[in-house]
């Protein structure tokens, strides 16, 4: 993709400058306000250690839950971050509270934690005179926030149209790369495995895919329906039923291309959602009445795992099961299993599938795992995602990305407050 990199700017380049992070640390907290998890803060901290080795003053911002613009709570404060991202880094992250207008002082080789963006009257409307406001006191802008970069936000889209350098961190970088390599030039045959409990919330991704992929593997309530429209019975399993002619549709369209949608032949299934439910397997075909698939069965695990040892590119959003559940996580733990002892180069991504590589211990066997949720899912769609297309629009022939109005472009001046 034609933007600039952060590893495209050399060092030197970056001595003196202020540089504004934009990050997702839209972390999950504890009930008592402390960070459940600091993976994503974590995933950040190759482009801030860059830049402070560089020798460069560094703001980093992101977005908290959904809090009301200008009226900020304590439990919408980034304060537990700085305090995490504090301790990862081992100096002092100041919070800074009140910064849209610059009036705080970072010097070259400091780091500061401006507040939650999404506090900042105009952040949701892609406001561009806040967007002016800060490029005021900032000298390159990175973003690095690949989770959020469908959303169409102030710091995510008009400030990196705005700011004199705009770049794309090393995670973002990263996450592009591996997306195109698993999408646009992938080894054959390319595998996908979509899941969710509804066709209608995917539907638009699973065409998209139809003209993509050799495989599409579907799990979950998706799965159901389209074995619903095969004229397959299954009970009071979660399936759309007016939506059978679109999965059809998607059917027809991979055939027409050679590839093949795989369904479970046999599944697991309960008498009711429960942990303890009386659980049994049967043919996909013919699932009783008053009975749900809860899981795929064993014959189903073995074709699955052989499909995906003969891939060449695999796609995974979206477990086969209720795999929270002991009784009919096996299919989810196979699948999982299965990407990990392929050959196959591997890219995962979404919140259930994170949470079953946690579980299942196979995230160090997965070649890229994504820190995207939706932004994942509109890349599968084919979308180009918001702060993707504001760093290509930035694109300069000669690779700079600076902005025409920018003033003394990347030479170095110290990293103070202006007004």
């Amino acid at each position: 993709m034609n933007f600039l990199r952060l590893s495209d700017i050399p060092a030197t380049k970056l001595a003196g400058k202020r540089v504004f992070i934009r990050a997702d640390f839209n972390v999950p907290m504890n009930p008592d306000g402390s960070l459940s998890d600091d993976t994503r803060i974590r995933a950040t901290l190759p482009a801030i250690c860059h830049c402070l080795e560089a020798g460069a003053a560094v703001m980093i911002s992101s977005h908290l839950g959904r809090p009301t613009e200008g009226a900020l709570t304590a439990t919408d404060s980034l304060a537990p971050v700085a305090a995490a991202l504090a301790a990862l880094l081992d100096r002092p992250v100041p919070l800074i509270r009140e910064w849209t207008d610059g009036g705080f002082d970072v010097r070259p080789g400091e780091v500061v934690l401006l507040e939650n963006c999404r506090g900042n009257v105009g952040e949701k409307a892609d406001d561009p005179q806040l967007a002016a406001r800060i490029a005021r006191f900032i000298d390159v802008y990175v973003n690095d926030a690949f989770g959020t970069a469908h959303r169409r936000e102030c710091t995510l889209h008009a400030l990196a149209l705005a700011a004199p350098v705009a770049c794309a961190g090393p995670l973002m970088t990263a996450e592009l790369g591996a997306l195109g390599r698993a999408l646009a030039q992938p080894a054959r045959p390319l595998a996908a495995i979509v899941a969710g409990s509804k066709v209608s919330t995917k539907l638009t991704i699973l065409d998209s895919l139809a003209g993509k992929v050799d495989v599409l593997v579907l799990g979950g309530g998706i799965a159901n329906t389209f074995l619903a429209a095969r004229g397959c019975e299954v009970g009071d399993s979660l399936f759309e039923p007016d939506l059978l002619e679109a999965a059809r549709r998607v059917e027809r369209r991979l055939a027409e291309r050679g590839g093949v949608v795989w369904l479970p032949e046999d599944v697991v299934v309960a008498d009711r959602f429960a942990a303890d439910a009386d659980a049994r397997v049967c043919d996909a075909e013919a699932v009783p009445p008053g009975w749900m698939i809860l899981d795929i069965g064993p014959k189903s695990r073995d074709s699955l795992t052989g499909v995906l040892a003969r891939a060449g590119t695999i796609v995974w959003n979206g477990p086969v099961g209720v795999f929270e559940l002991d009784a009919f996580a096996a299919g989810t733990r196979a699948l999982a299993a299965a990407i990990a002892a392929s050959p196959a180069y591997s890219i995962a991504g979404g919140g259930d599938t994170l949470a079953a590589i946690a579980r299942f211990g196979v995230g160090e066997r997965i070649d890229y795992i994504s820190t995207g949720g939706g932004a994942f899912l509109e890349f599968l769609e084919g979308r180009e995602l918001p702060a993707v297309a504001a760093l290509r629009a930035r694109a300069h022939p000669t690779g700079g990305c600076v902005a025409p109005h920018a003033r003394e472009t990347l030479t170095p001046r110290y990293a103070t407050a202006r007004h």
